[in-house]
């Protein structure tokens, strides 16, 4: 149930959100980074999410890009143990300095959404649903430089998409995960090319 309380939260979140994210953009691109955030809100509310969900969905990539354990202390603070172990959940060890290679983030990831809450893979499946949407668009644009954006080459990019998708797909069937399956779909054609 949306109340004035939870209304007034989500602004807050919005507003740290934006502060926060200020100066980030998307890769290779002169997109705000929070236009990236707000995509991912959306999802999730059109998705069935509450507001702790939502409010997580505009913080979700706050630990990893923003501040690290720092940041995660001011997410629980503000927003609460709800909103925080939500955020934590779609952490990409966002906690280790230096990160981890690639492939083992992605691999730990994948291992961790096969036992994360409704809650987790709820935001995770959106932001993940965002960001191949995002692929897609971008290389109607941009054709296969789009790939160029990304630490891994195209083929094992591909590879955690189809793995993300097979999991979500598990996990949590519904409208969103069967749209990110077509998008992987779409997004292995394009760079099988």
């Amino acid at each position: 149930m949306v109340t004035l309380a939870t209304q007034r939260k989500f602004r807050e979140a919005l507003r740290c959100a934006a502060r926060w994210h200020a100066q980030q953009f998307r890769k290779g691109t002169k997109v705000p980074y929070i236009a990236h955030l707000l995509g991912v809100a959306s999802l999730v509310l059109e998705d069935g999410g509450n507001t702790n969900q939502a409010i997580a969905a505009l913080l979700h990539d706050a630990v990893e890009d923003q501040g690290g354990r720092r940041r995660y202390a001011e997410i629980r603070r503000r927003f609460g143990p709800r909103v925080a172990a939500i955020v934590k959940g779609c952490t990409d060890d966002g906690y280790q300095l230096p990160k981890p290679s690639w492939r083992l983030r992605k691999k730990r990831y994948l291992q961790h959404l096969e036992h994360a809450s409704l809650s987790v893979l709820r935001v995770s499946l959106a932001d993940k649903l965002h960001n191949a949407r995002a692929i897609l668009a971008d290389h109607r644009r941009v054709g296969n430089r789009v790939w160029r954006r990304f630490n891994a080459p195209p083929r094992d990019e591909l590879r955690y998409y189809r793995e993300l998708a097979h999991c979500f797909e598990r996990r949590l069937p519904g409208a969103m995960a069967a749209e990110l399956s077509r998008c992987v779909r779409a997004m292995t054609a394009l760079g099988s090319h």
